[in-house]
């Protein structure tokens, strides 16, 4: 009978599902032992585990609502580009439902109606009477105040519509008093709320600060290091941990990726913006062909419609040698080249979407390829960021966490089994509920090295609840079976366990109500507390508790205390 037994565990399908998930673990944590390095696994740890740097940067922008004088508006953004004074003739407001604007100027300078274009209303014409030329614009309030924020500030001015009204988001550092003096050149001003106050805040919205934030994560993780976590702190920073890196190497990391932009040039050494990086749908390997080499790349549909728009608005489909295309990087000039022929002729009436970026020929055109691609693939943060402040965590520090962590575990473990043993006084009891508890730290410890979740202080902690939690779901069961003392027949073990099973249910979906809060809303350090612990509880309740109930039972069989 003693050869059967392994043959009756082996034979329920929970128990093979526990030894698959075992082994899976083991895989995804990979321990090994080497002489130079000694004992190391696959596990990511964080930095107070690990040692390293943090570092926090500010976003550099302003979020305001506004009005303005339209004609005085359109009156300056006509200025700035026919450098000569502009009177207001006529200004008819928007019809009702309507928001278009009719605005009539007249200046004795020669316009055209390309320098018009370059503006980015929604239409205008111009026409010579005499000495004078006659310009009528159509627009809408929107459009003046985004377009001439953006030619004062140099930025761009993103518009959105918000219950009340209209909220304008600067992506550049813009003063309070900056912008109002701006304002008060055109006759306007920030508007205020039901209690008096400006209408005027530091940072950006929410989605451009999630949409900073995503891309920082994609591309410092793109650089081949670790996971690097990127937190949010309001709309206006952003925190990231480099775990194993120092604060000099983390802060030329973080430097890197930047706001990358692409502008072409309208008039003498003027450029005007196209587009960013977050255009650029995709970006490839650069190769060479017809003797040169090349830096493929793709546009978002608004991508090249923009690009479209600005080479037919500045007359580059007419004379692309007089209308270079400029990539920027951080606001420096990463490369510059005309439109070819080819690509000048398909545009004027096609966007297109897929282009290639010429280097050259020779082995220095091969690097500037490379070195373009890597441009592009970091340059699409919608704003600027600043470093507001940084900190270090020295590795051996790290590392002796990280020691204090293992043997704060190790402790908890034995701590319990003491108490198991003191309460039980059998070693059949006590071996099979304490490896089942290290079972579940190596089933979490697996999850964590198979998605590559960083390991800190706060997951330790949760793991060591997780123990405890687990050993109490353990005594649970173990006291159901053995309520009268003794291994029941199995019509009656089947029935305690059933009502053991429903207690420690219960109880696991208390704890995961009770920690989700602090997923879902990210509360720094508590999250990684959070998530350990929910996943410990799922593994314990849908894993091992199920085989501890199995297995207690086969052993106790063995040793005779079934009647």
């Amino acid at each position: 009978m003693s050869e059967e037994k392994p043959k009756g565990l082996l034979s329920d399908w929970r128990v093979r599902i526990f030894i698959i998930a075992i082994l899976l673990s083991l895989v995804a944590i990979q321990p090994w032992y080497s002489a130079d390095e000694g004992f190391d696994t696959n596990l990511d740890y964080g930095l107070d585990l690990e040692g390293g740097s943090w570092l926090q940067v500010s976003l550099q922008g302003a979020v305001i609502q506004a009005n303005v004088d339209s004609g005085m508006t359109a009156s300056a953004l006509v200025e700035n580009i026919v450098g000569s004074p502009v009177e207001v003739v006529n200004v008819i407001p928007p019809s009702e439902g309507q928001s278009t604007i009719t605005i009539s100027l007249k200046t004795q300078a020669s316009v055209t109606q390309s320098q018009l274009n370059q503006l980015g209303l929604s239409d205008s014409s111009v026409s010579r009477e005499g000495n004078l030329s006659e310009i009528t614009l159509y627009t809408t309030e929107q459009q003046l105040i985004a377009t001439y924020l953006s030619e004062e500030l140099n930025a761009e001015v993103i518009p959105y519509a918000v219950p009340g009204g209209v909220e304008y988001e600067i992506r550049t550092k813009a003063e309070q008093e900056t912008v109002e003096n701006l304002l008060a050149d055109v006759g306007g001003s920030l508007l205020t709320d039901e209690n008096g106050d400006k209408l005027y805040r530091k940072g950006v919205r929410t989605e451009t600060r999630d949409l900073t934030k995503e891309i920082l994560s994609e591309k410092l993780n793109a650089l081949g290091l670790k996971d690097i976590p990127v937190r949010t702190v309001g709309d206006e920073y952003i925190l990231m941990d480099f775990a194993g890196i120092d604060l000099t190497t983390a802060k030329e990391i973080a430097q890197k990726p930047g706001k990358f932009e692409i502008r072409i040039q309208t008039e003498g050494n003027n450029t005007k913006h196209v587009l960013y990086g977050d255009d650029i749908s995709s970006v490839g390997v650069p190769s060479r062909h017809d003797g040169q080499w090349y830096t493929p790349f793709k546009l978002t549909l608004d991508g090249a419609n923009a690009l479209q728009k600005a080479a037919i608005e500045t007359g580059a489909v007419n004379d692309p040698n007089s209308h270079w295309l400029y990539m920027y990087l951080d606001d420096k000039e990463v490369y510059g080249a005309p439109l070819s022929p080819s690509a000048a002729s398909r545009i004027r009436t096609n966007p297109i979407y897929s282009w290639e970026a010429s280097t050259g020929a020779d082995n220095e055109s091969k690097a500037q390829a490379e070195q373009l691609q890597i441009h592009l693939r970091a340059g699409a943060l919608p704003v600027n960021v600043e470093l507001v402040g940084s900190g270090q965590v020295d590795a051996s520090l790290g590392d002796q966490f990280k020691k204090q962590a293992v043997l704060a575990g190790l402790l908890s473990m034995l701590a319990v089994a003491g108490v198991v043993y003191r309460r039980y006084g059998k070693k059949q009891i006590l071996v099979p509920m304490v490896a089942t508890s290290v079972s579940e730290v190596l089933m979490i410890l697996g999850f964590a090295a198979a998605v590559g979740w960083q390991l800190d202080l706060p997951s330790i902690a949760g793991i060591i609840a997780v123990i405890g939690t687990g050993i109490d779901h353990l005594v649970i069961i173990t006291d159901e079976v053995l309520y009268e003392g003794k291994l029941p027949p199995t019509k009656v073990y089947l029935s305690r366990i059933a009502r053991a099973f429903s207690i420690i249910f219960a109880a696991a979906a208390t704890t995961i109500i009770a920690m989700s809060p602090l997923v879902v809303m990210g509360f720094g350090a508590l999250k990684g507390f959070a998530i350990t612990t929910i996943v410990g509880v799922l593994i314990g309740v849908l894993i091992a508790r199920p085989v501890y109930g199995k297995v207690i039972k086969e052993v106790l069989q063995e040793k005779g205390e079934k009647q």
